[in-house]
């Protein structure tokens, strides 16, 4: 480490310091610079013999008069275990504790988990009463959109500065991430949430395949291996579900097959780019709810909405709005979270935490909307999730 003193307005450097003060004479800066000429202060001896190493230090930025202000940096050369004795002192910017890290993970890591929960369980309470999947995404995404203006516009968030560039970059990822979540919605009203979510866990064999032969990436053998539980386990689980149905597996699978082009779009085209992970989401939101709403109207129509609203009021009441108002509030605060959560862990970690949501949805699914299942299929689905956490691990 290079080290630079000025004291009183002539510089000393070195690679090992030791110094010796004859007289009291205050150190008035310290500072990290390139080394320079050394020069022989007045009233100092500088010994450089071996590499200067900085034990221990508590604070750094200006230095003041006042003695509150400072700590002592303490220093050792590189073959020797004890600090040299100096009278350096300095300040230093404080640091998050890694205690802190851990707490803040955590939260995101539960908001992530609760929010999904909470979301799946309105969803599906939405699709038996209101069986209209490409409204309800539509209406996840809109208010989405909605909450993220409103906090651009009150300055609640600060506003992503984006380009032209920018939004051309984001179309292939919200293309992708549009047939997702339709696909994804259309399968949960037509099967258990369970069991969407338990075909959904089959996305990383899909991820593997698309860049083995698509874009011609080579993986390890254990990758490979490890997508024998998550494609057997899925077909257990498919094969023994009780209630299965043919457009509700297509639309897992469907919704698999775009996320993972959404996550290869992603990683293609956001390189460079520095937007948060909320405000990415958030714009990711707009551009996918402006390509939904269209097709939404051709498929379903309003006045397929509008008749099949009345019947839900009827059978459901004034809660009924109160689902749909929570499915999306929910939808678009765990995705958020999500993508705020890779701001600050590794991509592993979130992977092992994905898989953990998916876990707590499917147990949540079944215990709240008592689901039946065979001992076989909770052993399919079991088989199918812990491939998936292997599959992190492998990858890795």
């Amino acid at each position: 480490m290079i080290s630079s003193l000025t004291q009183s307005a002539k510089p000393i450097n070195g690679s090992d310091v030791i110094l010796r003060r004859s007289s009291p004479v205050p150190i008035r800066r310290f500072s990290y610079s390139p080394s320079l000429p050394a020069q022989k202060p007045h009233n100092s001896v500088v010994c450089m013999k071996n590499a200067l190493h900085i034990s221990s230090v508590s604070k750094f930025g200006t230095l003041g008069t006042q003695k509150r202000d400072f700590n002592t940096c303490k220093a050792y050369e590189a073959d020797r275990s004890q600090p040299i004795e100096s009278n350096i002192e300095l300040t230093v910017v404080e640091q998050p504790s890694e205690a802190a890290k851990k707490v803040k993970i955590g939260l995101y890591f539960a908001l992530w988990w609760g929010l999904n929960v909470v979301f799946n369980i309105y969803n599906k309470k939405v699709l038996n009463a209101y069986p209209y999947p490409w409204l309800t995404s539509t209406l996840s995404l809109a208010v989405g959109s909605l909450i993220m203006l409103v906090s651009w516009m009150t300055r609640i968030a600060e506003a992503p500065k984006t380009d032209f560039e920018f939004w051309k970059s984001l179309f292939p990822v919200a293309v992708a991430h549009t047939i997702g979540h339709v696909a994804a919605t259309v399968s949960m009203s037509k099967v258990a949430v369970s069991f969407t979510h338990i075909i959904k866990s089959g996305e990383p064999a899909f991820s593997v395949l698309v860049s083995r032969f698509l874009l011609g990436e080579t993986f390890p053998v254990p990758v490979y291996l490890s997508l024998l539980p998550i494609i057997g386990g899925c077909a257990l689980a498919a094969v023994t579900e009780l209630n299965f149905n043919m457009i509700g597996f297509m639309g897992a699978m469907i919704s698999n097959l775009a996320f993972v082009f959404r996550n290869i779009f992603s990683k293609k085209g956001m390189k460079g780019k520095s937007v948060s992970g909320m405000n990415y989401y958030a714009c990711l939101s707009i551009l996918s709810l402006l390509l939904l709403t269209p097709f939404a109207i051709a498929v379903e129509g309003p006045q397929m909405w509008a008749a099949g609203w009345k019947t839900a009021l009827s059978e459901i009441g004034p809660n009924f709005a109160w689902w749909v108002t929570a499915q999306s509030v929910f939808y678009h605060l765990y995705n958020q979270v999500s993508y705020m959560s890779l701001d600050e862990i590794s991509p592993l970690t979130f992977s092992i935490g994905n898989t953990m949501k998916r876990i707590s949805v499917i147990v949540s699914a079944i215990i709240i909307f008592r689901t039946p299942i065979q001992p076989v299929n909770a052993l399919g689905a079991a088989i199918a999730v812990f491939g998936t956490f292997l599959y992190s691990q492998a990858k890795q």
